[in-house]
């Protein structure tokens, strides 16, 4: 996919593709997450958000919170989080993508909002510490 942007960028002097993508998958047993810019260029990551103008900062907020071996569940923990930075309806406005060996699953509303809600609940549970 890179080496096809980067060709038109090269002999077309254009950039049709305009947009960064982020593609997951595994490579062996080990799971990847690679980025490509309209210019062809691609990059690894273990954590990574693109587009907007809170990219940036989700993109630091993810390489403070990751973690070598984190869970499935702790890295869905960690998507929500970063996302709740920067959305303001909670729960309403995320789409979340789990990409394992063998498919890929969306994950509904309500399991989006029962992350959400376990997030705010130890913000809460913090809160009552401190007092």
């Amino acid at each position: 996919m890179a080496r096809t942007q980067q060709k038109y960028t090269q002999r077309g002097g254009v950039r049709p593709f305009g947009i960064s993508t982020l593609m997951a998958g595994f490579d062996g047993d080990k799971p990847c997450l690679m980025q490509t810019d309209p210019a062809g260029t691609f990059s690894s990551w273990k954590a990574n958000a693109v587009g907007g103008k809170n990219a940036k900062g989700m993109r630091e907020f993810l390489e403070k919170g990751w973690e070598e071996g984190l869970s499935k569940e702790e890295g869905i923990k960690l998507a929500v989080k970063s996302l709740l930075e920067v959305v303001d309806s909670g729960s309403k406005n995320m789409e979340i993508c789990v990409v394992e060996k063998g498919g890929r699953k969306m994950l509904s509303e309500e399991e989006i909002a029962k992350v959400v809600e376990e997030i705010e609940g130890e913000g809460n549970e913090g809160e009552e510490r401190k007092e």
